[in-house]
């Protein structure tokens, strides 16, 4: 008996440390798949570390690199602006900087250049083919008058004013104020409407830019255009009138010139003479951004609220001249109506060899009539126009035709 459950107690020990041993097996082995998967885990993330480091590293980089690039770019155009400041800048180096320092000083340069051109003994009239009352064209590049027809009496300019405008605005501000905004206020409409005066078509509390304002002034001769860029400039329409009598005295044509407004309405004390539009012209024609404005066909304003798609506007002087060969190209111009001055305009040509004229007229019969007077006196002086390349009598069918509109 006693043997028998000394062979039971042995059984069932051996039993249990069987099962023991079993379990502990299992456990083991747990233990080394758990630290296999571990193992596994941490080299993942350890290469998915490496990758995401790398990336990381290439997004530093890059986005330093553009950093650096939007800080030279922007460097850049500060220093277009102020080409002193920066010259010990890192990312600005000599050649940019001395270029932008020629440029500050040529646009300052023409800020207080004077302008003059001389009548001389070859110095002619006008011939009957030319209606205007008034007239005269000079030779810029020689200083000369070529032609005049009481090119130094006095007449009232009405919108070659705005040659003026935007000179004097162009030179007051920083090239990068173009992407500015300013807001056309009811008054600056009701001005322009109760004158009579030609406009954009800006709406009241429209919103627009800047550069529109530039392209508004000269393109559609707008008065809410020159009025609002006016503001802009010099925080009123009366205080841009004091900017633009100083730009006279700069030019040395204050003894002849005056004016009131932006605009060229009508005032008695609002004049100059032919020559003095010439000077003017020559000096807009100097600048980059008025020989641009003012060389401009056809422009659409940029989209507002209350003018999703802009506004087209037009030179018709540029647009009407454009198929008339004259031995150059017509590279800006402006015209002008009040009924004490007729119909008038102001014009730059260059034949690009050397032969670089403005041509001022006023007090002609019409709009068209106006425009064919400078094109006979470019055609005239000019010394490559072939005569040969101009249809005579669709022009002339033109130019009658037309009558005072």
């Amino acid at each position: 008996m006693y043997t028998i459950r000394l062979e039971l107690g042995r059984e069932l020990e051996d039993l249990l440390f069987c099962r023991m041993q079993a379990k502990r097996d299992a456990e083991e082995r747990a233990y080394e798949k758990y630290r296999a998967k571990r193992a596994w885990y941490l080299r993942r993330i350890g290469q998915l570390s490496l990758h995401l480091g790398f990336l990381i590293g290439i997004l530093i980089f890059v986005f330093a690199d553009i950093s650096k690039v939007n800080e030279l770019r922007d460097l850049r155009e500060e220093l277009d602006r102020r080409p002193f400041i920066y010259e010990a800048h890192p990312l600005i180096d000599k050649t940019v900087v001395e270029e932008a320092r020629k440029k500050a000083e040529e646009i300052e340069k023409l800020k207080t250049t004077q302008y003059y051109a001389e009548e001389t003994d070859k110095t002619e009239g006008m011939g009957e083919e030319v209606i205007s009352k008034y007239g005269i064209v000079v030779d810029i590049n020689n200083n000369t008058i070529l032609a005049s027809r009481d090119g130094h009496t006095r007449v009232y300019p009405a919108s070659m004013t705005k040659i003026m405008t935007v000179l004097v605005a162009a030179e007051n501000i920083a090239e990068d104020a173009l992407e500015d905004t300013f807001t056309i206020t009811p008054e600056i409409n009701y001005y322009a409407g109760s004158h009579g005066a030609s406009r954009v078509g800006f709406n009241d509390n429209e919103t627009v830019k800047v550069r529109d304002l530039f392209y508004g002034t000269i393109l559609p001769s707008g008065a809410d255009a020159a009025v609002g860029l006016a503001t802009y400039v010099a925080g009123s329409h009366e205080a841009f009138v004091d900017l633009m009598n100083k730009k006279l005295e700069t030019l040395g044509l204050s003894d002849t010139a005056h004016f009131t407004n932006c605009v060229g309405l009508y005032d008695d004390d609002h004049y100059c003479t032919c020559y003095d539009m010439a000077m003017i012209m020559r000096a807009a024609a100097a600048n980059p951004l008025c020989k641009e404005v003012l060389s401009t066909r056809i422009y659409t304003t940029s989209p507002t609220d209350q003018h999703p798609n802009g506004i087209e506007i037009s030179n018709w002087f540029l647009r009407r001249a454009e198929d008339k060969p004259i031995g150059g190209d017509i590279m800006c111009a402006k015209t002008g109506y009040v009924k004490e001055s007729g119909n008038c305009a102001a014009s730059y040509a260059s034949d690009g060899n050397g032969t670089d004229i403005i041509v001022v007229t006023g007090m002609s019969t019409s709009s068209w009539r106006c425009i064919y007077d400078h094109i006979e006196l470019y055609r005239k002086y000019m010394p490559g126009f072939d005569p040969s390349s101009s249809d005579a009598v669709k022009e002339a069918a033109e130019a009658e035709g037309a009558g005072n509109d």
